[in-house]
């Protein structure tokens, strides 16, 4: 019989693992809601129109990476390849519109279609924020600071690679340009780049050909087509990074190709996971929302790749903590379940050991790396008492094994 195993690009969180990806969230989460955001959960999946409208047509999730199927009442659904769209449907189809400024943050699984390797994913996790309704500059600071503060919880070093793409004056002037420039080369441009170039030329510049890449290297920058609006607005998203301590790359090649995304453009990238250096990332888009059927709003926001962060965490200690273990001996399992209560009450991570046979379960104690255990035997239950037993201490310590009252065991476990 052919084994089962997991599909393509998908993998299972146990042990280590899991753990780490707990404390990555607990750790995101708990610092978003220093700086105000709440937390939402959308569904895993949405009408399709909704990432195609949001992503757009040209960009490869839509075009080559999306999980889209019919379902049993005909309609087509996607599995979500990212989580600013669907957040921004939230807000429009629950009314939230009208009350802004509104902060959210998540984490959840996305789904795309593309070649598995290392820290990329079929299934991928991610954790994100957007912030709607504020248009000054300083906004996109503070969302920038929220990520510089969880990466340095997790003391991953990353390097902030900064952009503005402008506003729409500026981005209309610079289509022309890039128009113009590509142009000259169309047939030496990748396919899907030959398409980019009379749909959304800017997206060229974030083509991973390498030939594509060759030639957008002299393309025009958009730092020479921007209004002087927009040159204010970047500088005063500089000023505050520098106000924080927060260093920066400038990057003229960092780009958010489709036409509701305005001025600020960021990746937060590391070198110590090879190719996949962009850990995080994302941008200004103040047409977004109305461009998905809602008002005109100003929003900014990022994602922030789960599963990349975990590779950087993986030499860290992430072990099941070491729990106390209940040993009986005789029939006495239904008072060490009143006992586990009363200690999990207490908030003590406890475990019952279900083998009868001592020996067998000291071993077990000995294999879930108990801190230490406690016995209840036929003397115990006369006597209102627990032995307790210290694994970790040599034999002829004096505190190996002693017996306690009930009521004072807590104390003595709490003083570990």
């Amino acid at each position: 019989m052919t084994k089962i195993q997991p599909v393509r690009g998908t993998r299972d969180f146990i042990g280590d693992f899991a753990r780490c990806i707990e404390f990555i969230q607990n750790t995101a989460f708990s610092n978003a809601r220093l700086f105000g955001f709440e937390r939402i959960d959308t569904p895993i999946f949405e009408s399709t129109g909704v990432f195609k409208r949001a992503v757009g047509d040209t960009s490869d999730i839509v075009g080559k990476e999306m999980y889209t199927f019919l379902d049993r009442g005909g309609e087509e659904i996607t599995l979500r390849p990212e989580g600013t769209a669907p957040v921004v449907r939230a807000l429009i189809s629950n009314g939230l519109t009208q009350q802004l400024p509104l902060k959210y943050c998540y984490y959840g699984p996305m789904f795309r279609y593309e070649r598995p390797q290392r820290g990329r994913y079929r299934q991928l996790h991610q954790f994100g924020v957007e912030y709607f309704g504020v248009d000054n500059p300083l906004a996109d600071v503070e969302v920038l600071a929220l990520a510089k503060q969880i990466l340095d919880s997790f003391e991953i070093s990353a390097n902030l690679h900064l952009n503005t793409i402008g506003d729409i004056e500026s981005r209309n002037s610079y289509r022309i340009a890039l128009v113009e420039y590509f142009s000259k080369y169309r047939n030496d441009l990748s396919s899907d780049s030959q398409q980019r170039l009379d749909k959304n030329p800017m997206r060229i510049l974030d083509s991973k050909d390498t030939n594509d890449q060759r030639i957008a290297a002299d393309a025009p920058k958009i730092s020479d087509y921007l209004t002087t609006f927009a040159q204010q607005f970047f500088e005063k998203v500089r000023n505050g990074l520098e106000v924080l301590n927060i260093t920066y790359t400038l990057d003229p090649t960092l780009v958010r190709g489709l036409d509701y995304y305005t001025h600020t453009a960021f990746e937060f990238k590391t070198t110590e996971l090879g190719a996949q250096d962009a850990i995080g990332g994302g941008g200004r888009y103040d047409g977004l929302v109305q461009h998905m059927g809602g008002p005109a709003i100003p929003a900014v926001g990022w994602g922030m790749g789960v599963d990349r962060i975990a590779l950087l965490l993986e030499n860290r200690n992430f072990k099941k903590p070491a729990p106390v273990a209940i040993i009986v001996i005789g029939d006495f399992f239904e008072q060490a379940l009143t006992l586990a209560k009363f200690l999990r009450e207490q908030k003590i991570i406890c475990e019952i050991i279900y083998k009868t046979n001592p020996g067998k379960a000291f071993k077990e104690a000995d294999k879930m790396n108990a801190s230490l255990v406690v016995i209840l035997g036929d003397d115990e239950i006369a006597t209102n008492t627990v032995k307790i037993k210290n694994l970790s201490l040599p034999m002829d310590h004096p505190d190996k094994e002693r017996s306690v009252n009930i009521t004072d065991l807590i104390g003595i476990l709490n003083a570990r």
